[in-house]
């Protein structure tokens, strides 16, 4: 299995939509979805006769890398053709007999009188937001294989598929609304084409990164058994986030809440009388923030001689209390 990468590129004024990767088999054809845009004072110059669309392999530099020219074929160049309308933005390609040769990043250049530009900058890749929609489309060309693929999903069976079908291509979805849970899945989709009597497959995969507020926001606290008076004492606060979050520790003493410090922990070395009160844990990122939850919260009693009592109470709030 050859694989074949393109640049997907948004510009301000020039666009053009490309897959980021395309995934071929040896002997077969290859087919390029391609549409683009143009500065608008450049639209009376792209006519049907003048537009001429380049594939330039591995740089930008035409003299050197071109290897694909609907207007001026070279005999080294790759077999091919543009089977889109240039003139009207669609500059859709079909490369034949694809090999190893073919591997590599391409760049799109659109000719037509004074017009001449290279599509070169890559394209963002945006994080999904918790509760926004999902959609995710693998599709296969029917162009150049008799019997026409199959496509098969792995990935978490309670998502539904949506499958269709066109004249030339066969498509295969999945739709859902993003959580934390599938923050770093990989959803993989496989091309199964009989080719010669024989199954060959090719697949293709993609990680979905989700960013979600802060969850299950926790205290802990070390060492976990008893403290003796003048010993440390450590509180660790913990979240799961996306992006990572900022914690701040606040005190509660006397009815007032007091802001400390930040960092995902709180020491004191020597414990003391004036230590005495309820510690808080927040947890923030640029989505939202959590306090620490009210559940499994131990109250730490620091004795004076070599009493030491230790009491497991609910709340996630920890009280240190030094007699």
């Amino acid at each position: 299995m050859d694989i074949w990468t393109a640049e997907k590129i948004l510009l301000l004024r020039f666009s053009v939509s490309l897959p980021e990767k395309i995934e071929a088999l040896s002997g077969s054809c290859l087919i390029i979805k391609c549409t683009f845009e143009i500065e608008k004072k450049y639209d009376q110059y792209l006519n049907e006769s003048a537009a001429t669309g380049m594939w330039l392999k591995d740089g930008t530099e035409e003299d050197t890398h071109q290897v694909f020219n609907s207007g001026d074929p070279k005999p080294n160049h790759f077999n091919g053709k543009i089977t889109g309308k240039l003139h009207k933005k669609d500059c859709t390609t079909v490369f034949y007999n694809v090999s190893s040769k073919h591997n590599g990043k391409y760049y799109l250049r659109i000719t037509s009188a004074v017009l001449k530009y290279t599509y070169t900058k890559p394209f963002s890749i945006i994080d999904v937001l918790e509760g926004s929609s999902v959609s995710l489309r693998c599709s296969a060309e029917t162009l150049c294989s008799s019997p026409p693929p199959t496509l098969t999903w792995s990935s978490t069976p309670r998502i539904p598929l949506s499958d269709s079908s066109r004249l030339q291509e066969l498509i295969s979805g999945l739709n859902f609304t993003a959580t934390h849970r599938e923050h770093g899945v990989t959803f993989t989709c496989t091309i199964t084409y009989q080719l010669q009597d024989k199954n060959k497959t090719a697949q293709d995969s993609i990680t979905v990164h989700v960013q979600y507020w802060p969850k299950n926001t926790a205290v802990s606290v070390l060492p976990s058994s008893s403290v003796l008076k003048g010993s440390s004492v450590t509180l660790i606060c913990s979240s799961d986030a996306n992006p990572a979050v900022n914690y701040t520790w606040s005190r509660e003493s006397e009815g007032q809440l007091k802001q400390l410090q930040t960092g995902d922990t709180l020491t004191f070395n020597r414990t003391d009388p004036t230590h005495r009160g309820w510690y808080h844990c927040t947890a923030q990122n640029q989505h939202g923030s959590q306090n620490s939850s009210i559940s499994t919260t131990s109250q730490i009693t620091v004795m004076s001689d070599l009493m030491i009592l230790v009491c497991n109470q609910k709340s996630e709030i920890f009280n240190i209390n030094i007699l």
